[in-house]
């Protein structure tokens, strides 16, 4: 569900994530029609650490 937010809107994934302000830097790109693309793609990378940080703390607590 995340990918597909992160796909159409960018902003609004840094903010599921608890990151909101790269959320309003994102929103700030993505207002411009050339930088919703980057900002796609900056919101589907910063998915990507956000898995990989949860896995690496779910493996720490044990």
């Amino acid at each position: 569900m995340r990918l597909i937010i992160a796909i159409f809107l960018p902003f609004f994934l840094f903010f599921t994530i608890g990151r909101p302000i790269a959320g309003i830097v994102c929103l700030v790109l993505q207002i411009t029609l050339i930088g919703w693309l980057p900002a796609a793609l900056w919101a589907v990378y910063a998915l990507g650490q956000y898995k990989t940080d949860q896995k690496i703390k779910s493996l720490t607590r044990q």
